[in-house]
């Protein structure tokens, strides 16, 4: 399992490689990964753009708290994002129906992945 800032690195590359993964959506995520090797990162979304950055350099949309294991297992595909929010896990703040679409962000990385193993 790589480090969340190696997860987020991939996203950003992944965006910026391939613009249409962002899929019309224009957001910005903001996800607080709590515990060891934690942190703060952004998904900003744009029309034809998209990246992700350590830190808080835009006011997100919808933000994202959750325990470093708990995203680890989201992004390996172990965690379902809705049974995660459903059983207390994540907490969302802000447009809920833009945490929705967050599977597509997952996807990506998921895609990128195995495309770079």
């Amino acid at each position: 399992m790589s480090t969340i800032q190696e997860v987020f690195q991939l996203i950003d590359s992944t965006l910026k490689e391939d613009p249409s993964r962002a899929q019309g959506t224009v957001a910005v995520y903001q996800f607080n990964i709590n515990g060891e090797g934690g942190g703060t990162y952004q998904v900003v979304l744009r029309e034809n753009s998209g990246y992700a950055v350590e830190g808080t350099p835009e006011t997100p949309d919808c933000t994202l708290t959750i325990d470093v294991e708990d995203f680890k297992q989201m992004v390996d595909g172990q965690l379902n994002g809705t049974e995660a929010f459903m059983s207390g896990k994540l907490q969302i703040d802000g447009d809920l129906g833009l945490a929705l679409r967050l599977n597509d962000i997952i996807e990506a990385y998921r895609a990128s992945q195995g495309a770079s193993s």
